[in-house]
C-alpha cells in the first residue's frame, strides 16, 4: 500500500471513529431523528456538489426499490439508532459494538449463500462477541442504579441493531446494486434517507435550546462523517484491495476509545481489554477471508 493510501486509510478511520463522539454531542440539542436527518442532509449536500463538479452518474430508476431499502437499512435506521442509543451509553462503547458489523455481514452472507463455516470463522465470531460483552460488562458493573442499567441495556440494543442494519444493507447492496457508480449510489442513499426522515422528524419532538457545540458536531458529522468519508472510502476501494480497506474495521474501536478518552468519558480497563479481544477476532475473521467478508462496510 502506498503511503498516500495508508494516510487516507488512517484519516478515514479517524473520521468514522470520531463520528461516535460527534453523535453524542449533537444529541445534546437534537432529538435522535433530527440527528439522523441533519446528518444525511449535510452529507447528501456535499455529495451532490461532487456529482455536479465531476459529472458522476446516478443509479437507474429501475433499482429504486432496492435503493430505498439500502437507504433505509444503511442510513435512516442506523443513524437514528446510534443517536438514540448514545443517550445512555458512552460513545466509546458504541464504537466497540459497531465493530460487530462485519461479523453480522459474514453471518448473513453465509446464511443467504449457504456458505461453508470453518473453525476459524467460529473462533473469530466468538472472540469478537466476547470482547463486546467484556466492554458492556465493564460499563454495567460500575455501580449503576436500576434506571441506569435499563438505559445501558437499551443503548446497547439500539447500537447493536444499527450494526445489524449496516450488515443487511451491505449484503443487499452486493447482491442487487453491483456495477453502479459508488458516489452516485452514496448520494442517492443519503438523499432518499433524508426524504424518509423528514416527515417522521417533523412529527416528533423538535430541537430546543440548540447549542453551538451541537451545531458544529452535526455539521462535521454530516459533511465529514457521511460525505467526505464516503469519498475516501470509495477512492480507497478503487486503488487498494478490499482486504486492506477492511483494516478500517480494526481501527474504529481503537479510535472510539481514543476520542472518548479525550472527551473524558469513563473508560475502565475492561474496555481496553475488550477492544483487544474484538480486534483479535476481526483479524482472525479477515485472515485470508473471502471477498464477501473482507469488503464489508465498516463505518458509522
Amino acid at each position: 500500500m502506498k503511503t498516500s493510501h495508508l494516510l487516507q486509510l488512517l484519516l478515514l478511520s479517524a473520521v468514522w471513529g470520531i463520528s461516535f463522539l460527534l453523535i453524542r454531542i449533537a444529541g445534546d440539542s437534537f432529538p435522535p431523528l433530527w440527528v439522523a436527518l441533519l446528518r444525511c442532509s449535510a452529507g447528501a449536500l456535499l455529495l451532490w456538489s461532487v456529482m455536479a463538479v465531476n459529472g458522476r452518474s446516478l443509479p437507474p430508476r429501475r433499482l429504486l426499490f432496492w435503493l430505498l431499502l439500502v437507504a433505509f437499512f444503511n442510513n435512516a435506521i442506523p443513524f437514528t439508532c446510534f443517536a438514540w442509543g448514545e443517550r445512555t451509553i458512552p460513545s466509546s462503547t458504541a464504537a466497540v459494538i459497531n465493530a460487530t458489523t462485519p461479523i453480522w455481514t459474514l453471518l448473513i452472507s453465509l446464511a443467504v449463500q449457504r456458505g461453508h463455516v470453518t473453525a476459524r470463522m467460529i473462533v473469530g465470531v466468538v472472540l469478537s462477541f466476547a470482547g463486546v460483552i467484556l466492554v458492556v460488562y465493564g460499563q454495567g458493573s460500575s455501580g449503576r442504579s436500576t434506571a441506569e442499567s435499563q438505559g445501558l441495556a437499551l443503548g446497547v440494543a439500539l447500537v447493536a441493531l444499527a450494526s445489524l442494519c449496516y450488515a443487511i444493507a451491505t449484503v443487499m447492496a452486493k447482491a442487487k446494486l453491483k456495477g453502479i457508480d459508488p458516489i452516485g449510489l452514496a448520494t442517492t442513499q443519503l438523499t432518499l434517507a433524508s426524504l424518509m426522515l423528514v416527515p417522521v422528524a417533523l412529527a416528533g419532538p423538535h430541537p430546543a435550546a440548540v447549542r453551538w457545540s451541537s451545531i458544529a458536531a452535526i455539521a462535521t458529522l454530516g459533511l465529514a462523517g457521511s460525505g467526505l468519508a464516503y469519498l475516501l472510502y470509495y477512492n480507497l476501494l478503487a486503488h487498494v484491495s478490499a482486504t486492506h480497506v477492511a483494516a478500517v474495521t480494526y481501527l474504529l474501536p481503537i479510535w472510539g476509545l481514543f476520542w472518548g478518552l479525550l472527551a473524558h468519558e469513563s473508560i475502565g480497563w475492561t474496555a481496553y481489554a475488550g477492544v483487544a479481544v474484538v480486534v483479535s477476532g476481526l483479524v482472525l475473521l479477515n485472515w485470508k477471508a473471502k471477498p464477501v467478508a473482507a469488503a464489508t462496510r465498516a463505518g458509522v
